[in-house]
């Protein structure tokens, strides 16, 4: 079985190859019900996506180690995803801006997405990356077709049908059979089992409330609407993480691409929809859910949190972004030296690129988190022995 899915793996990215060395007119061929086409800075309107396949997920192998990122331009250098392959992860979580393919143009055919995809699976690093460890994935508003984009983006059903399709998403996977792109995975033997929960925070947001200050500390783009009716992750969404949180386990990772705990700033996070957020507490609390850790992305900083208070025990998180974007470029461009301030923060802020490793210590009962550097030098840890979040 793996020797088959090495050939197809070797296959998909001998396409990307080839499609990358043609410097002649485009040839045009039909993959599933995409087109795809050798140039990816092709004119307006041309279609080009291919699957990207990972490394097999085995459902019942414990895991040791587990690799989680996100935002990554796939136009700048993608050498980093060698450097997360070295790691030897059993598992990478990628969790948004995956590409950034803005849909610009406001055409159905999504052809800055289709084309941000196809760039990436020409990506060499990430091919192997991909080849080192089973990927699961969730889009961030990069990779959904529109910046801070919610459930009134026009095309959100044909930038799902896209995801499914470049994911290379099972055909009997839940994830196709109802709107959105958010799943969940029990992985690894009783006593050993690791619950990974992927939330769709695009498909069914509701419309967000702009700053009356734009750009002031704190509320730099958006501030908490109080109003109950909105809605972050939609009455199907809410009633799924109900029953999957009920589901033996003895560590949950709770994937969100934006941040959950994190205060102090003013653009997209959980903290925008405070009852949403109170609900999300609750659930935890009511359900008596254990081994809950969150792991968020988007910022273009990564940082450790701790949140006391609203649970029987206190939740963590950790936000790792940007793998190849970071805020360090563009910081150093402003000549902004100031840190936001950090409610529930374990530290400071990186601002420059890096990734986050899991690294679970089953006999010692332990889980240790850490933010390392594109070279794999730490930045920051933090150690949460598992009877602590029980």
């Amino acid at each position: 079985m793996k020797t088959g899915f090495v050939k197809i793996f070797a296959a998909v990215v001998s396409t990307a190859t080839l499609l990358v060395s043609c410097a002649t007119a485009p040839q045009v061929t039909r993959v599933g019900a995409f087109t795809a086409l050798d140039d990816p800075d092709g004119p307006e309107g041309v279609i080009r996506a291919i699957p990207m396949l990972s490394a097999p997920l085995d459902e019942t192998k414990a895991l040791t180690r587990i690799v989680f990122a996100s935002c990554a331009q796939q136009r700048e250098d993608q050498s980093i995803w060698d450097q997360i392959a070295s790691e030897n992860p059993d598992l990478t979580l990628y969790m948004g801006d995956n590409v950034y393919g803005d849909v610009r143009s406001d055409d159905p055919a999504l052809p800055e997405l289709k084309a941000a995809y196809m760039r990436l699976a020409q990506s060499k690093p990430f091919a192997r990356a991909r080849a080192a460890a089973p990927m699961l994935t969730v889009w961030d508003d990069h990779d959904y077709g529109w910046n801070d984009g919610g459930g009134d983006y026009q095309y959100k059903e044909k930038s799902e049908a896209l995801f499914d399709y470049v994911w290379a998403i099972p055909e009997d996977d839940a994830r196709r059979a109802r709107p959105g792109v958010y799943g969940s995975w029990i992985i690894g033997e009783e006593d050993r089992r690791v619950q990974v929960i992927m939330l769709d925070t695009r498909f069914f947001r509701s419309p967000l409330v702009k700053t009356d200050e734009q750009g002031a500390p704190g509320k730099e783009r958006y501030v908490p609407d109080d109003d109950p009716s909105k809605t972050l992750l939609g009455n199907a969404q809410w009633r799924w993480l109900a029953e999957e949180l009920q589901q033996p386990a003895d560590l949950r990772l709770i994937v969100s691409s934006i941040q959950v705990i994190a205060e102090g700033h003013g653009w997209e996070a959980w903290r925008l929809f405070p009852h949403e957020r109170a609900r999300l507490y609750k659930t935890i609390t009511e359900l008596g859910v254990n081994g809950v850790v969150f792991l968020s992305g988007d910022r273009h900083a990564a940082a450790l949190y701790k949140k006391e208070g609203v649970n029987d025990y206190p939740l963590f998180e950790a936000t790792s972004s940007s793998l190849n974007l970071p805020a360090s470029v563009w910081r150093a461009q402003s000549g902004e030296t100031s840190m936001e301030p950090g409610p529930n923060r374990l530290g400071d802020m990186i601002y420059e690129a890096n990734y986050g490793v899991l690294d679970i210590d089953w006999e010692e009962g332990a889980v240790k988190v850490s933010i390392r550097s594109k070279q794999g030098e730490t930045y920051l840890s933090e150690s949460i022995a598992l009877s602590s979040v029980q």
